[in-house]
């Protein structure tokens, strides 16, 4: 993944301290700006993408972290909110990367010499959000163990970048805690991304007889990888192996997928960042199913109350580009801003435009 930053302000300093947390290097950044009057915290999650590692996300937690700071207005509710609430964002490693990393060529791809690539880049992803539910239940005790004031981490949001995005896709379905998601370059469906990737690839295992149809459940991409598919990747929760249906056909009807939406989804926003010009994760991989999801939350079952907020960033390849940072940050801070807004005298839908 390049960097594609190079106009935007450097952040400002912001404190960084590492912490083991369930036997995971943790890096906690904000720790030292959070205001006496902080009485709730909100947890920003971080995950870097493939052969990267938690130091390369510090720069967009700083970011963050800087803006939410920036936007805490001068006099009325608004200040008090910005003072009684404290915003940390925290960075692990993936697994098999950085401080964890075991093999190398495990993280490669089939056009590296990787013939487990499928497998293996899907047990970090799913990996990854197991990691994340761990830490997600004892963060609280590792933060604030020292604490006299009784602070409390009452929100969890996450930002991932490619294959930080497919985790971030897969951990908002899993994890109801966590209520906010920015996925940056990253997709919904691991099996149509991974039969797209195997066609340019040339597998043996891919056909273009059966349009790729045969390549689920071969050797390069087993039985077992598609049944976890169904049970963990976003597309495959609502469709399995099947075609994502037509996303204007009606679908209010669909009892299955309301309940899915219900239980998994009430409340949550999705900000989605992906390239007009990826190659490595391109937008068609996701698109359809995109189309139907987008349709699902906001007609057929707007009640449950999910934003999704779908963006392209034409001429943008596989990056987390300099308006996708912008943009990201903007919707974290107001994320933030919101997670208090029933208990703000100022109420309504106010939103606060971050600075970076």
């Amino acid at each position: 993944m390049s960097s594609h930053r190079s106009s935007l302000p450097p952040p400002p300093p912001i404190s960084l301290r590492t912490m083991q947390m369930a036997g995971l290097l943790v890096d906690v950044y904000g720790l030292s700006e959070l205001l006496p009057t902080a009485t709730h915290l909100s947890c920003l999650w971080l995950h870097h993408p493939r052969t990267k590692s938690k130091e390369d996300m510090g720069d967009f937690a700083a970011r963050c972290i800087a803006a939410w700071y920036a936007n805490v207005p001068e006099g009325g509710a608004r200040q008090n909110l910005g003072r009684s609430r404290g915003l940390v964002a925290l960075a692990y490693d993936q697994r098999n990367h950085g401080s964890r990393r075991v093999d190398e060529k495990a993280n490669g791809s089939w056009r590296d010499g990787n013939a487990m690539h499928a497998v293996d880049m899907f047990g970090v992803i799913a990996g990854m959000v197991a990691d994340q539910r761990v830490l997600l239940d004892l963060v609280e005790g590792y933060l604030l163990h020292d604490d006299t004031e009784r602070k409390t981490i009452d929100q969890h949001l996450a930002l991932g970048v490619s294959l930080g995005g497919h985790s971030v896709w897969q951990l908002m379905f899993a994890e109801p805690r966590v209520t906010a998601g920015v996925v940056v370059i990253g997709c919904p469906d691991y099996m149509n991304l991974l039969s797209d990737r195997a066609r340019l690839s040339k597998l043996p295992t891919y056909s273009a007889q059966d349009e790729g149809a045969s390549f689920l459940g071969s050797k390069d991409f087993p039985p077992s990888l598609v049944e976890a598919c169904k049970r963990l990747d976003p597309k495959g929760i609502f469709f399995g192996t099947s075609a994502v249906p037509d996303a204007y056909a009606s679908g209010e009807e669909d009892e299955a997928a309301r309940k899915t939406v219900q239980q998994r989804l009430c409340g949550k926003k999705f900000l989605l960042c992906s390239g007009g010009d990826d190659k490595l994760v391109p937008y068609r991989c996701s698109e359809q199913f995109l189309q139907w999801f987008k349709q699902a939350t906001g007609a057929w079952f707007k009640e449950e109350r999910v934003s999704v907020d779908d963006r392209v960033y034409p001429g943008i390849g596989h990056t987390f580009s300099e308006d996708m940072v912008t943009d990201a940050v903007a919707f974290i801070v107001d994320a933030v801003a919101n997670a208090d807004r029933s208990e703000s005298a100022s109420g309504g839908d106010e939103q606060w435009t971050s600075k970076i």
